[in-house]
């Protein structure tokens, strides 16, 4: 089968990760596979190709501040894109994220829509469907008409203008007639999102996002983080973000929390890229990093995942430390309470800080009724590996493309 993946990353970014890893497994199943990519580093292969020049990207970016518009200023990206589609001649389109500044939306959409190529369009967020948003939050226009957004300032931020209800129909016009198209989420949260908006009447299907589990995710001997960062005799509590100082990922949260213990309850915190004043000195801040195989010593170093997001639609961090063999502790943000069920993690309301404290003391004295860290990475194992989301993406791309010869 050949199959033409898109994605706005290639091997960064939780997106371009899964991308990168399907991409791979898709190959070691005698899969013919193409990756087509808007940002980051270029390859030196012949599977994946870069089609946004670093130019064009921040050209996009910056009318998109100054207009409101998202999604129209790629205009040779998206040029590109199609010819590339057109020369490979997939069996299958995958698409996954089409926004971030690289491609025009609507035109790829639009000519997808009229070539009767099967597409199958995993949304890693809520942009689909809202006026430009990628996370509603608890704004609910979605559901009936974008306008007035309430986070016009935020990604894809405009400094002026508010097109989000013209954006919102042009989305919906984009779909109408879209036969060829199957929409998998990575969660059932999400799913339950989608069928409540316009897109209700499509084929909706959960696969939850894949990770490494046997190579890369899995219980290691962390002797030597213990001595570089003194934590002998300590409970460590691991929270990791790209970007965990943002108020999505909810850092401040983190701070708060272990201001309350001393230096018996150690935090590290993975993805912080500023300084932090008056930071508890029981907290060890480091930077993002890009080494998942020190990633996953981190994991089987702490004792507790600790996850403050606002919103995730899945959550990778939290797969990959169950995999660890970490059980979870946080609020809930919509998909992790499913991807950490009972027994492996615990949630409690965005924002409550009490609540959250009440369940880490309880972790820390015993008083959890967790599973032990072996059922935490079966768990993960069963679910979350890399090979149960190709499986899965296979079946959806065959029924994809019988459906469209029927």
């Amino acid at each position: 089968m050949k199959v033409l993946l898109i994605d706005v990353n290639y091997k960064d970014s939780s997106t371009g990760k899964i991308v990168h890893d399907l991409t791979q497994e898709l190959i070691n199943s005698g899969h013919q596979v193409r990756v087509l990519f808007g940002r980051g580093e270029p390859t030196d292969n012949d599977v994946a190709l870069r089609v946004a020049p670093v130019w064009e990207v921040y050209f996009h970016a910056l009318m998109t501040r100054l207009t409101g518009l998202v999604g129209v200023f790629s205009y040779f990206a998206t040029k590109r894109l199609i010819k590339q589609i057109k020369k490979f001649k997939p069996d299958v389109v995958h698409l996954h994220e089409l926004h971030g500044y690289y491609v025009n939306y609507s035109e790829v959409v639009r000519f997808l829509k009229s070539s009767n190529i099967p597409v199958v369009w995993t949304f890693h967020c809520e942009f689909a469907y809202t006026g430009k948003c990628g996370y509603a939050y608890d704004c609910e226009k979605w559901k009936t008409e974008c306008s007035s957004c309430p986070q016009i300032k935020e990604y894809p931020s405009s400094l002026y203008f508010d097109f989000t209800r013209y954006m919102f129909y042009e989305k919906k016009n984009d779909f109408e007639g879209f036969d060829n198209l199957t929409i998998v989420t990575p969660s059932a949260w999400l799913a339950r999102r989608v069928n409540q908006s316009f897109l209700s009447n499509f084929d909706v299907r959960v696969i939850y996002n894949g990770i490494e589990t046997d190579s890369i995710f899995f219980p290691r001997n962390a002797g030597h983080l213990v001595e570089k960062y003194d934590l002998l005799q300590k409970r460590i509590v691991l929270a990791v973000a790209p970007n965990l100082m943002d108020e999505r990922k909810g850092g401040k949260w983190i701070l708060d929390l272990a201001s309350y213990y001393g230096d018996d309850v150690f935090f590290i915190l993975i993805g912080v890229s500023e300084a932090i004043l008056n930071c508890p000195m029981n907290v060890v801040c480091l930077p993002k990093t890009k080494n998942q195989n020190e990633l996953a010593e981190f994991y089987s170093l702490a004792d507790v995942f600790l996850l403050t997001s606002q919103k995730e639609t899945f959550s990778l961090v939290t797969a990959e430390s169950l995999s660890c063999g970490l059980p979870v502790i946080g609020f809930d943000s919509g998909a992790p309470t499913e991807v950490a069920p009972a027994g492996y993690g615990l949630f409690s309301a965005y924002g409550d800080l009490v609540t959250l404290k009440r369940n880490l003391d309880a972790f820390l004295k015993g008083d959890l009724d967790f599973k032990s860290r072996e059922e935490c990475r079966a768990f993960a194992v069963d679910n979350y590996s890399n090979r149960a989301m190709v499986d899965a993406y296979v079946c959806v791309y065959s029924e994809a493309l019988a459906k469209s010869e029927v």
